[in-house]
């Protein structure tokens, strides 16, 4: 007996090992599953039904992860990479564009299937909506400052789990305006002798060049985060930018004198020109400042937002909730047909934005509250409000557990859940399916060539 237990146990792996294994389907986060003698093993950058070379970097008891060597029989749905990096946003981008969408609608189904909410086998799934050209569609970049040992500046992302820094002087998934600030920037900081901060000497200036581009206007705002309050020669620096980049309509500093993995400081305030860019998503405009929320791809953002206007199918009777409402994006979108727009959102500066987007847009039905969940409802059952209508879109940890208490107590009619994390959305519908029933799931591809996928999921009272 005890024989037979050693036979059926899972062969331990080594560090270093060379592995050859056939792979079997992709991970949540993108990469190859395989089994190597009964053993799991992650491979990043291998597809399903390749037979693969490959090398253990991590062996656990129960898992192990390695590095793609080599293919050795190919996916018919592999293609050529257009970014020559490893770095993180791009890790599907040699998986052919078909087959993402359809993996992304699988990644939901397997929530679903891990969860079991009730009816889940029954649920419509629909097919993912991509986009036509599903490249250059991000319009924010956050790049790392770094002095490389050749002594010029380099600026791009980190290398999966290290702290190596990849230059970028490319990037197929971001727009074209935000690269060509980027690169722009990093010569005239060179020019200038402005050097980068140094973390592990905690010294220098530049920590990481943020920008933010407007697809309706053309327009893009540039964020210097920096480790010193004191820019050497930031006076030149700006002219300078404002010369060769005429696009750029805001530039802000951030000061970030901490050690931390985050990427703004508490403190931002004006160098040059506006301290917000304007994005439109159809009649309505945003005013973005440097640290304010907004989709990272507008296109797909508008195809997003029509969806949700779609399931919700509000009249001018309607009270729309829009809770997690941030600058009040979706709720101003979707809610121009309905009697009224409520929104929440715990942060301050959201809920101002929000109220200014209202007005410059000239929505003059919306109102909004900081506060959570339970203190906002309270206070709007106190002054008489009631809502027949609601849209929620919460943070990746979904909803919180006093939201969902709400939602079940308030019973509206009309309800609409915008996911961008399959697994929590799948754990609140075990909740959620307790009075209502999924009426479909829309997946949304909000980030081509990366693993992430979002949802648009129509809801109906039992």
């Amino acid at each position: 007996m005890q024989q037979n237990k050693q036979k059926n146990a899972p062969v331990r792996l080594k560090e270093g090992q060379i592995i050859y294994v056939t792979i079997k389907r992709l991970g949540i986060n993108g990469e190859g599953i395989g089994y190597y003698k009964r053993k799991i093993v992650f491979i990043p950058q291998a597809l399903p039904n390749e037979f693969v070379k490959a090398k253990i970097t991590e062996a656990k008891k129960n898992y192990a992860k390695a590095t793609l060597l080599q293919v050795k029989k190919a996916s018919p749905d592999r293609v050529e990479k257009r970014d020559p990096y490893d770095v993180g946003g791009i890790e599907l981008e040699h998986l052919a564009y078909p087959a993402q969408l359809e993996f992304k609608r699988d990644v939901i189904k397997q929530a679903l299937e891990k969860f079991k909410p009730a009816g889940f086998k029954k649920m419509d799934l629909k097919a993912t909506l991509g986009m036509a050209d599903p490249y250059h569609y991000r319009n924010k970049a956050a790049f790392q400052v770094k002095k490389a040992k050749s002594g010029q500046l380099i600026a791009g992302l980190y290398k999966p789990e290290s702290h190596f820094l990849v230059d970028l002087p490319t990037f197929a998934t971001q727009g074209n305006l935000t690269m060509k600030v980027i690169r722009t920037t990093l010569k005239l900081l060179e020019k200038w002798h402005i050097p980068a901060y140094d973390e592990h000497k905690n010294q220098g200036v530049i920590r990481t060049l943020v920008v933010r581009e407007s697809f309706a206007a053309k327009q893009a705002q540039l964020v210097l985060v920096t480790h010193e309050k004191r820019i050497p020669h930031v006076m030149d620096l700006v002219f300078d930018i404002h010369n060769a980049l005429p696009e750029v309509v805001s530039i802000m500093q951030n000061y970030h004198p901490e050690k931390s993995s985050l990427i703004f400081g508490e403190e931002t305030h004006n160098l040059f020109g506006q301290d917000y860019i304007v994005e439109s998503l159809g009649n309505v405009s945003f005013e973005l400042s440097a640290r304010a929320f907004f989709q990272m791809n507008p296109k797909q953002t508008k195809v997003m937002y029509d969806e949700v206007k779609k399931a919700l199918a509000l009249d001018h009777n309607d009270t729309l909730v829009d809770a997690y409402c941030g600058v009040g994006t979706i709720g101003l979108y979707c809610g121009q047909e309905a009697k009224e727009i409520l929104g929440m959102d715990v942060i301050p500066e959201a809920i101002a934005d929000a109220r200014n987007n209202a007005r410059k847009s000239q929505i003059d039905n919306a109102q909004y509250e900081v506060g959570d969940a339970k203190k906002v409802f309270a206070k709007w059952k106190k002054a008489g409000k009631s809502f027949n209508a609601l849209v929620v879109d919460p943070p990746r940890t979904g909803l919180d557990d006093e939201t969902i208490k709400q939602i079940l107590a308030e019973e509206p009619a009309k309800f609409v859940y915008v996911s961008c994390n399959p697994s929590t959305l799948a754990r609140d519908l075990c909740l959620l399916t307790q009075k209502y029933h999924v009426e479909y799931i829309q997946p949304i591809d909000m980030f081509p060539q990366t693993a992430r996928t979002e949802a648009v999921v129509k809801l109906k009272l039992k």
